[in-house]
């Protein structure tokens, strides 16, 4: 693709990097407040059922965002890798260029927007 080398590769690169610091800080975040509720006992353990029940819940949506969190820094790892091997904004499944307003949309995607579809349908690459 006619990206390497240029100010549009440079930008998404610095994108890419600030989003991976971004997301760093909030795994972090997130980490460190289940640490803090796994250490708190103020009251002992929590014995009301619609308590526990919420915690249940606050629980779940901060694995849930842990998770999705971790997998995006994945995502951006990848496509840093694929830059610095001078295939960045080429399609991982069928070789194609990914159009750069699809880049800027979605720094770290790896697919062309037709793989994409396919891969989130679950059937084989093209």
């Amino acid at each position: 693709m006619a990206l390497q080398g240029s100010t549009e590769l440079q930008a998404l690169r610095e994108r890419l990097e600030a989003r991976a610091a971004e997301l760093r800080q909030e795994v972090g975040a997130l980490r460190a407040e289940e640490a803090g509720d796994l250490t708190k006992t103020p009251g002992g353990p929590v014995e009301d059922p619609g308590e526990r029940g919420e915690e249940e819940a606050r629980h779940a949506v901060r694995h849930a965002e842990q998770g999705r969190d971790t997998q995006e820094l994945r995502n951006i790892a990848a496509a840093l890798q694929r830059m610095e091997e001078g295939r960045y904004g080429e399609c991982v499944d069928c070789g194609c260029d990914i159009p750069l307003a699809r880049l800027q949309a979605e720094p770290a995607a790896a697919r062309c927007v037709a793989c994409q579809q396919r891969f989130e349908r679950g059937a084989p690459p093209a």
